[in-house]
């Protein structure tokens, strides 16, 4: 595999990070053995995912997979039943045909903001970047348009319908909490569990437990 990090994948207007048609052509014009992760890699994250999901048998949701190789590194380390969904049928199709070898996970072109699951039908739901890239915005940090504000919370109301009670989200972004949290906030949670990952620059793991 071929780990892309070339200045052609990054756009000139960053608000493309946004929409489906940049995800669309860059992964047509990608080797499909091409991959690409956001900020940390499962070796990265692999402690706070074994303790967050003791289970190996937890039936999981990848949101916005891309390309990457989080749930393929994921599912060679036990954790086999997962479900990746992003909205390029390009990926969806690359990504199904590279795993062919790993028969139990599942690849669905999907809308994160329209899941096409039944209520409490997972137990952890994962998200490496994808709400960052749905936020790429030219507005103010402080001050979210509504049309920002309404896409993330589509995202994260699904999150919570989709999550079984007892279930997890687990979100992991360079988003500073006072940037992140008004998002994320819902009745619904246990709390925000908050912790850091790296050194010099600090990358930020949200853990939120369905309690109801």
């Amino acid at each position: 595999m071929v780990a892309s990090t070339s200045q052609e994948v990054i756009p000139e207007d960053p608000t493309a990070y946004k929409t489906q048609q940049y995800w669309e052509e860059r992964y047509q014009k990608e080797s499909p053995q091409v991959t690409f992760d956001w900020f940390k890699t499962y070796e990265d994250l692999k402690p706070t995912f074994n303790a967050a999901i003791p289970s190996k048998e937890s039936s999981i949701l990848m949101l916005g997979c891309g390309n990457s190789t989080l749930g393929e590194d994921m599912y060679d380390d036990g954790y086999k039943n997962i479900t990746n969904i992003d909205y390029s049928a390009t990926v969806i199709k690359q990504m199904a045909e590279r795993c062919v070898d790993r028969p139990e996970m599942k690849w669905l072109e999907m809308d994160i903001r329209d899941l096409k699951f039944e209520d409490q039908s997972y137990d952890i739901v994962i998200d490496k970047g994808t709400m960052d890239a749905l936020m790429c915005d030219r507005g103010d940090v402080w001050d979210p348009s509504p049309e920002l504000i309404q896409e993330v919370k589509a995202e994260v109301d699904e999150v919570t319908r989709v999550l079984k009670v007892g279930g997890k989200f687990i979100y992991i972004t360079f988003g500073q909490p006072h940037f992140r949290k008004r998002h994320l906030q819902r009745d619904c949670w246990d709390g925000i569990k908050v912790s850091t990952l790296g050194d010099a620059f600090h990358y930020f793991i949200y853990e939120m437990t369905k309690q109801s």
